[in-house]
């Protein structure tokens, strides 16, 4: 399942760092930290959305309204999640003073066909950096089979891992291939501009970087495998805010509803990060 979480912006022009995903690790850690989904990974999210300016200091938000979206086939978590958030009247994301007004519910379409066409709205992690910190950080062509090769290990290590496929399903998702669209990165390339940073992630206090990739690109796999990666998400650490995925032109025909979630009241302190 996949819910837009919609905040009003308190302080226009609070801003957070560009790349920001580790706040909301943290929040969302903070959340969890006390309940039956303490430790869980199985949930990923987007960015902040919203109207921004850049400046050196980061991304400035000066739209009344912020936007994020928490994914995880669970529901239950995600209940959970919204339940301790709304506890907060407020809570702080960097420099971002933020109530939480509202939940909807996006519809994902059916996946019926073996391919469809993608977006990232938060970067791909194709590699951790424990089995080798340098390798996790080099760049690797999306161009190429070592690419897709990747990603198609840890979606079937992650898929297995969950226990809701059967090994003859596992092994039955055999056809996996990442193509990027090619227009998109010849003009990246063009315009000397970047479609794979370094990023961080902290895994406890520990800092550490990874390479993240953020381009459009067709996904020929099962449909089952497709569902997996849009509630799941696609690569490691996704419970760090990594590989969000969404349906190209999917704001043309989005569908969502009001969400209503399971309201457990309890006393909590606003969190900083």
């Amino acid at each position: 399942m996949r819910v837009r979480i919609i905040f009003l912006l308190k302080n226009k022009g609070g801003y957070v760092p560009f790349y920001h995903q580790f706040l909301l690790a943290r929040l969302a850690e903070e959340l969890l930290a006390d309940t039956d989904f303490a430790g869980r990974e199985d949930f990923h999210f987007s960015g902040l959305k919203g109207q921004t300016k850049i400046s050196k200091s980061g991304l400035h938000f000066y739209s009344s309204r912020i936007t994020l979206v928490l994914a995880s086939p669970d529901t239950e978590l995600i209940d959970c999640f919204l339940q301790k958030l709304f506890e907060q009247k407020n809570t702080e994301i960097g420099m971002l003073q933020l109530e939480p007004e509202a939940v909807e519910r996006e519809w994902l379409p059916e996946f019926k066909g073996d391919h469809i066409k993608c977006v990232c709205i938060s970067p791909i992690v194709i590699m951790e950096p424990s089995s080798n910190e340098l390798l996790a950080k080099k760049f690797i062509s999306p161009e190429t089979d070592g690419f897709s090769d990747m990603l198609y290990e840890s979606t079937m290590s992650r898929m297995e891992k969950s226990g809701a496929y059967t090994a003859e399903q596992i092994a039955s998702f055999y056809k996996f291939q990442v193509v990027p669209d090619k227009g998109y990165l010849q003009r990246i390339r063009e315009g000397e501009k970047k479609f794979a940073r370094i990023y961080p992630v902290f895994n406890q206090d520990n800092k550490l970087e990874v390479r993240g990739y953020t381009f459009p690109f067709t996904l020929y796999c099962a449909p089952e495998v497709q569902e997996f990666l849009f509630t799941s998400g696609i690569g490691y650490f996704t419970h760090k805010g990594f590989g969000m995925l969404d349906i190209s032109n999917a704001d043309l025909n989005r569908k969502t509803e009001v969400y209503q979630f399971n309201d457990v009241r309890q006393l909590s302190q606003t969190p900083r990060y």
